[in-house]
């Protein structure tokens, strides 16, 4: 069963999270407002939310290695900060450890399935997170995983066998969304209208969401308006990673200088996909020049 079901107390707490409010998520609650069997969930949402303000190390050195021996979901969390904090082979091979010997734990699928598929072990996760028992949380990472993998049609199936059980769940609307973006076409009107719908309302609003509306927008040829929403976005969060990797984008696409951004970028995550990339095509791109002499007349 989902803990995080909207029939339980934890739903105001996972709602904030998954609309990426990991601020409120750490000062708007704390695990003595909730019953003692859904503590530690939402000392997990706590301490996945610092993961996502990049405070791996609040997150290590909260967990003893003898609480993490004892219980499967603080030793999922804390190998969780350890990957994102170094992504070294030895975070994820204790990462795959844990989701070998405790499959069935919800908490390590989701942050073990996590650290698997960012360390290139797609299959892998595929296969623990598939172990999951109906699970919103799940799905949503498998869809995203199958994204990844370009496989639309897989994520699509998903997502409708959990709009099949979940009517109208906040995270299948987003799944959908993240479907729509990469199908693009009319699909990217329709998760227009999720993304700024969470983005624009108080009590939803966040960095998130504001960065999910600016790309949807920019999809759809609005760069001012793209460009208001991701202004919004970094104000809340300015060293938001996605949020400046997006940003570094859209000046590319409106001609604008993109070294100020790119320099926050690599201070704020200087192994982030987006600089990797630029790298790499730079560098091809100084090799085909290789090939190549240039001749006067």
């Amino acid at each position: 069963m989902d803990p995080f079901s909207s029939e339980g107390e934890l739903v105001n707490i996972h709602t904030s999270f998954i609309q990426g409010q990991y601020a409120s998520v750490l000062s708007d609650y704390t695990t003595s407002d909730f019953s003692e069997s859904n503590r530690l969930p939402v000392k997990v949402l706590q301490y996945r939310a610092q993961c996502e303000l990049g405070q791996y190390d609040q997150v290590i050195n909260s967990i003893s290695d003898s609480d993490a021996k004892q219980t499967p979901d603080l030793a999922a969390a804390k190998a969780f900060a350890k990957y994102l904090k170094t992504g070294s082979d030895d975070a994820a091979a204790e990462a795959e450890k844990l989701s070998e010997s405790q499959a069935d734990n919800l908490t390590v699928q989701l942050l073990c399935g996590t650290v698997l598929s960012r360390a290139g072990k797609q299959d892998a996760a595929l296969s623990l997170l598939s172990k999951h028992q109906g699970s919103l949380d799940a799905v949503a990472l498998i869809v995203q995983i199958h994204l990844q993998q370009n496989r639309t049609d897989l994520a699509l199936q998903q997502a409708k066998s959990a709009r099949s059980f979940a009517q109208d769940a906040l995270l299948v609307n987003l799944a959908e969304s993240w479907i729509g973006m990469r199908r693009g076409g009319e699909e990217y009107q329709k998760a227009f209208y999720v993304f700024e719908e969470l983005a624009q309302a108080p009590s939803s609003q966040s960095a998130t969401n504001l960065v999910a509306q600016a790309v949807s927008e920019l999809h759809l040829g609005r760069t001012e308006e793209a460009e208001a929403a991701m202004s919004r976005a970094l104000e809340l969060e300015p060293e938001n990673k996605i949020g400046l990797a997006n940003k570094l984008v859209l000046d590319a696409v409106v001609g604008r200088d993109t070294s100020e951004v790119r320099g926050k970028l690599e201070k704020v995550d200087k192994e982030a996909e987006i600089l990797a990339d630029m790298m790499a095509k730079r560098e091809a791109f100084q090799e085909a020049c290789k090939k190549y002499s240039p001749r006067f007349s």
